[in-house]
C-alpha cells in the first residue's frame, strides 16, 4: 500500500460569510490510496471552528503514514485516528479503493439502490436587499439554505420570502443566537414556512432545548460532531447534521444514520464548502437524509474532472464510479 497526500486550493467566486466568519478560499487535503494498480481517493476540508487547517491535517496523516502503507485496514483507522479531517480523507479513500478492487460500485457493496438528491443552495449573510437578490438569481434551486446571524434576521428572511415564495427553506444560524432570541423569532420562522432551523444556539450551551417544544423543527451541526456527541444532540434536536469532516468519515457517518433512524430523528447531510471529491461520499449519507446540502463546489471557481452535475431544481447527479466510489 502506498498513501500520497496532496494540497489543492479552491477560490470562491466571491466571499461567503456566515456567523463570525468571511470564506474567500477553500484548501482541501486529498488522499491516495494505491494498491497493487488500483488508487482511491478521499477529500478533507477540516473543520473551521475545531481549528482544523489543511497542516493539522497532514500532520496527522503522515503520522500514520508508516501504519497504512505496513496494510492497516480501514476498520483500524477509525481507532487509531479521532473524528476530523484527516481521517475523513484516508476513510473515504479506502471506501473507493475497496469498489476499485472488486469492480463493484459503493451502491452494490451497501446494498442500496440509489435515488438522484436535491440540493439546497446556500445564501450567506448580506444586506436584507442583497440576500433577496440571491435568491432571486438562484431561481434553478428549488431547496435554499439561509445563513443567518442576529443581526436583523426576520428583515432578511421577510425579503427572502417575498422574492422566492416556491422555495422550499431552512436557515443556518451557526451558533449565532441566545436561547431568548430563537423563541422571539420563531413564529415568524413559522409564518415565513421555514423547514428547520439548524444550530440556533452555541455549541455546549444548548441544554436549554431539553423539553423545549419549537414550532418549528431544530437541527444539530456544530452540537454533534461525531458518534460520541449524538447522545445529548438527540435529546435537544430533531434533526443531526451529518458532516463526514466532522465525524471523520463515511463509516462513522453510516453509524450515526443508524442511531438516529433508531431514534426516529430526521437526518441532514451537510458539507465544509468541498470539492465533488467530498461531495460523492456524502452523495451516500444523502440518501438517508430529510434535508441535502451538498452544495459546495457551486461556489468555487472551479470544480475537479468528473465532476457532479447539478441540474434543473437542484438535482444533484448520481457520482460516477470515475470521481469515486
Amino acid at each position: 500500500m502506498k498513501m500520497s497526500i496532496e494540497c489543492k486550493s479552491f477560490p470562491l467566486t466571491k466571499p461567503f460569510a456566515i456567523t463570525g466568519y468571511v470564506f474567500e478560499n477553500t484548501e482541501a487535503v486529498w488522499v491516495t490510496l494505491e494498491d497493487k494498480g488500483f488508487c482511491g481517493r478521499g477529500e478533507a476540508i477540516g473543520i473551521y471552528y475545531k481549528d482544523e487547517t489543511k497542516d493539522t491535517i497532514i500532520e496527522q496523516l503522515e503520522a500514520v503514514r508508516s501504519d497504512i502503507e505496513a496494510g492497516l485496514t480501514r476498520n483500524k483507522v477509525q481507532a487509531l485516528l479521532p473524528a476530523g479531517g484527516a481521517r475523513n480523507a484516508l476513510d473515504c479513500a479506502f471506501w473507493d479503493l475497496q469498489a476499485k478492487q472488486n469492480a463493484q460500485p459503493i451502491w452494490q457493496t451497501l446494498r442500496i439502490t440509489p435515488k438522484p438528491l436535491i440540493t439546497v443552495a446556500t445564501v450567506g449573510i448580506d444586506t436584507p436587499a442583497k440576500m433577496a437578490q440571491s435568491v432571486l438569481s438562484l431561481s434553478k434551486y428549488r431547496h435554499l439554505k439561509i445563513k443567518l446571524s442576529a443581526d436583523d434576521p426576520i428583515a432578511r428572511l421577510k425579503g427572502i420570502r417575498e422574492a422566492r415564495p416556491d422555495a422550499v427553506m431552512v436557515v443556518d444560524v451557526n451558533q449565532g443566537w441566545s436561547f431568548d432570541e430563537l423563541k422571539r423569532y420563531t413564529p415568524a420562522l413559522q409564518e415565513f414556512g421555514i423547514a428547520m432551523i439548524e444550530q440556533p444556539l452555541k455549541r455546549g450551551r444548548d441544554e436549554e432545548l431539553e423539553g423545549f417544544r419549537s414550532p418549528v423543527p431544530l437541527g444539530a451541526d456544530e452540537s454533534c460532531l461525531n458518534l460520541s456527541e449524538y447522545g445529548n444532540a438527540a435529546k435537544r434536536y430533531d434533526v443531526i447534521n451529518i458532516k463526514l469532516d466532522k465525524c471523520g468519515g463515511l463509516s462513522e457517518g453510516l453509524e450515526i444514520v443508524k442511531r438516529a433512524q433508531a431514534d426516529g430523528k430526521q437526518l441532514m447531510v451537510g458539507n465544509m464548502t468541498g470539492s465533488s471529491l467530498s461531495m460523492a461520499p456524502a452523495y451516500v449519507i444523502g440518501q438517508f437524509c430529510t434535508f441535502v446540502d451538498i452544495d459546495g463546489p457551486l461556489y468555487f471557481e472551479h470544480d475537479i474532472e468528473n465532476a457532479l452535475e447539478y441540474v434543473e431544481g437542484g438535482v444533484v447527479s448520481i457520482p460516477e464510479p470515475a470521481l469515486w466510489g
